[in-house]
């Protein structure tokens, strides 16, 4: 099952993905506005210095500055966006004001599949045949840390057409080819360097937060003391707020950051409000802020005036969006504030913003907010019963990520936590994640354990996870022994467990050439999902795989009927999804095309084939699309096109030789190569010329590709996911004018670039 797409993007959302307003009074640095400004020719801007130094005010001016004519796509990012769905969602949520990218932030809701797979290169697509100029900024990228998440980062850098550009901000530089950008005059770099304030810059920040004239000795003093360091001339400036003797006051302050939060604390924050100081203290050890939160947190009314009155204050508090609805506290000074709360004050501060967040209906908020507070257990509560839910938004790598955080020891003591998060691994194609839960799962379940909503038994339900893992790892035999232990479980028919494991039983003996035995199972499955009223997908994917399974016994007519009936359905998908169709489908294009074949239909075959082709190569396993590309070689050959039906036939072989795949779909492969012949199609290209120049990445495999190692084992020498080592390969093949790594090979040599 998937979901269709993300529900509208909540409040919260749009606050991260909003540029944040300009601030009165604060000074501009044309300086660094031109460099920001002039920066179109290089695809990224790197603006990389510690904690205060002034890196998000920038930005935020320049982003607002009249000068700037392109359209600005703003993410504000914290560790829980360590994610890639999650991360590309709010990527493409922002890019998404300006029209762009809104197929491709439909296309995350396709589970199993990676963004590297379909998204970016949708996004990629889009830009290169767009006008519209366009500028991505990713604030506070150093709280990622997700290999996959910067793998997606620099494979939308390789391939970042002129029309878009990509600023990227952080406390450390980010984990992508700099060296490489730098020396091909690809990257615009502002550090500490170009941040440090000038004394002239100082002598206007001083009077604007101040607003008490200085002389010149004193701001040449202060400048140097704090070696113009933003925050620090900030702290300066508003100490100095309303002193008698501005001058004597400067004299205190010093460069050290230690010695610049304490002074913070004891000469700032105690002359606030008593109401003012409380909210700063309790919220500190929160991301992000806004009335209603801190109304929840501290049980008290009147928090967002207070919110807006820091703000215009200048007092390290400043708003995330137009309407001025949340905000955030500088780190830094959460730090400070932070000092001052107690360890249980700080719990039961997260523990409510955790209930608040619970009520707003940001589950995955409240859930972060509990594992903060040290409260795992109510965090695996709420986990364990939050599939669904997380399904419904395509988060599920979020709820994983969640699980991650868990105290193992309380985690793996859960076996309903643990088959919960084995489900969620399996449904986005996590598989090798799988296995540590349903283990753990394993040595825990016993009769007396309360199933999963949905299902009859807990080991039901961790059978039939398993069997979808043994599945996807080509152990047939393995899947069918755990699928029909839980079939034998999940006995009551009310229930949708009842359905999903019969699904799971049926591609089982599918594969295992047993269609016969198949059909009363897919049958069963099928009818029960529509009578049981359960999500349409489930019962479009039984019935995808019943029709293979009437096709392969022999029972033509009835295949046909049903591909008829199924036909206004599978439409609609098309319509609203294109190519992420849902599980099943390009099975059912594939009988489809069979059907079609037999009846020499070849027009009819052929597109039928290359539908399915085109949909197995976006969702559907290897095996799935070894046994598509195998068809249309067939239906290729019939209408006597032998070139395309080798290429089909090499792309099938590659593609069993890259990754695991069933027997049955191996022993297609054979029978039709050995029908056809072995062999690839060479185009008429002009030998030794490469269109694109190749990027370092490309480069890297290509040098790898005349070798033995599999794709997989590329990724692995490379520190790159097979799915990014894919994205990488087509590009690849495009520039060298390829269809088959032999023929990548053999263009590569005769180009000179191996």
């Amino acid at each position: 099952m998937r979901p269709r797409n993300h529900r509208p993007v909540g409040q919260l959302l749009r606050a991260k993905c909003a540029i944040p307003p300009a601030r009165q009074g604060v000074v501009v640095r044309q300086r660094l506005h031109d460099l920001l400004l002039g920066n179109a020719a290089t695809r990224l801007t790197v603006v990389a210095a510690p904690a205060g130094w002034g890196k998000t005010t920038l930005l935020s001016q320049w982003a607002h500055d009249p000068a700037e004519r392109r359209n600005i796509a703003w993410v504000s990012l914290d560790e829980s966006d360590d994610e890639p769905v999650r991360f590309w969602s709010y990527v493409l949520t922002a890019l998404g004001a300006y029209g762009i990218g809104v197929r491709a932030l439909a296309a995350l809701g396709a589970s199993g599949i990676q963004p590297v797979d379909l998204a970016i290169p949708m996004l990629l697509n889009e830009l290169q045949s767009g006008s519209a100029e366009a500028v991505l900024v990713l604030d506070d990228y150093h709280r990622l840390g997700n290999p996959q998440v910067h793998e997606g980062v620099e494979f939308l850098l390789a391939y970042l057409p002129p029309a878009m550009r990509l600023v990227v901000a952080g406390r450390a530089d980010p984990p992508l080819p700099l060296a490489l950008l730098r020396a091909r005059g690809e990257l615009t770099e502002i550090r500490i360097s170009d941040l440090t304030f000038s004394t002239a810059e100082a002598g206007k920040l001083l009077v604007a937060v101040g607003g008490t004239p200085l002389d010149d000795t004193t701001v040449t003093g202060l400048c140097e003391r704090t070696e113009g360091w933003a925050a620090g001339l900030q702290l300066t400036a508003l100490t100095l707020r309303g002193s008698s003797t501005p001058t004597a006051s400067a004299g205190s302050i010093r460069r050290d950051d230690r010695h610049i939060l304490d002074y913070f604390a004891t000469e700032v924050v105690c002359r606030l409000p008593p109401e003012h100081r409380d909210l700063l203290v309790r919220t500190s050890v929160l991301e992000r802020l806004s009335g209603p939160l801190c109304d929840a947190v501290l049980e008290r009314c009147g928090s967002a005036a207070i919110l807006a009155e820091l703000d215009r204050s200048d007092l390290f508090v400043v708003a995330l969006d137009g309407q001025h609805e949340w905000y955030r506290c500088h780190q830094l000074f959460r730090d400070a504030l932070h000092s001052e709360l107690t360890p249980d004050l700080a719990r039961e501060t997260l523990v409510r913003a955790s209930d608040w967040y619970l009520t707003e209906g940001s589950l995955s908020e409240a859930i972060g907010h509990r594992i903060r507070a040290g409260d795992h257990e109510g965090a695996a509560a709420l986990l364990r019963s939050s599939v669904p839910w997380f399904l419904e938004r395509a988060a599920l790598g979020t709820h994983l990520q969640l699980g991650d955080q868990l105290d193992r020891t309380i985690a793996h003591a859960d076996p309903q936590l643990c088959v919960s998060l084995a489900w969620a691994a399996g449904l986005i194609g996590e598989y090798t994640r799988m296995d540590p839960w349903l283990d753990a799962a394993d040595r825990l379940i016993t009769d007396d354990v309360p199933p999963l909503d949905g299902w009859h038994s807990l080991r039901g339900a961790a059978l039939t996870m398993r069997a979808v893992q043994r599945q996807a790892e080509a152990d047939i035999h393995g899947a069918l022994q755990c699928a029909e232990q839980a079939v034998a479980r999940e006995t009551d028919t009310t229930v949708a467990g009842y359905v999903l494991s019969r699904l799971i039983l049926g591609g089982a003996l599918l594969v295992d050439d047993r269609a016969g035995d198949a059909l009363p199972v897919l049958d069963d499955a099928w009818r029960r999902a529509g009578e049981l009223g359960l999500a349409p997908l489930l019962g479009l994917q039984a019935a995808c795989s019943l029709s293979l399974a009437l096709f392969q016994s022999g029972r033509l007519q009835d295949a046909r009927q049903l591909c008829t009936r199924l036909a206004p359905v599978v439409e609609a998908v098309e319509d609203a999804w294109g190519d992420t169709v849902a599980p099943g489908v390009p099975r059912l294009q594939m009988v489809q095309g069979r059907l079609a074949l037999r009846d020499g239909d070849l027009p009819g075959a052929q597109r039928a084939l290359r539908r399915a082709v085109a949909q197995a190569r976006v969702w559907a396993p290897p095996s799935h699309l070894v046994s598509a590309l195998t068809s249309l070689a067939e239906a290729e050959l019939a209408a006597g096109d032998t070139a395309a039906a080798r290429a089909a036939l090499t792309e099938a072989r590659e593609t069993g030789d890259a990754e695991p795949i069933w027997p049955s779909s191996r022993r297609e492969l054979a029978a039709v190569e050995a029908r056809i012949g072995r062999g690839s199609a060479r185009a008429a290209r002009r030998a030794g010329v490469v269109l694109e120049e190749l990027t370092d990445r490309e480069l890297s495999i290509l040098r790898m590709l005349p070798g033995p190692a599999s794709q997989r084992e590329i990724g692995a020498a490379l520190y790159l996911s097979i799915n990014t080592v894919k994205g990488y390969t087509k590009a690849l093949y495009r520039k060298l004018g390829a269809a088959t790594r032999q023929e990548a090979v053999s263009r590569a040599r005769e180009s000179g670039l191996i």
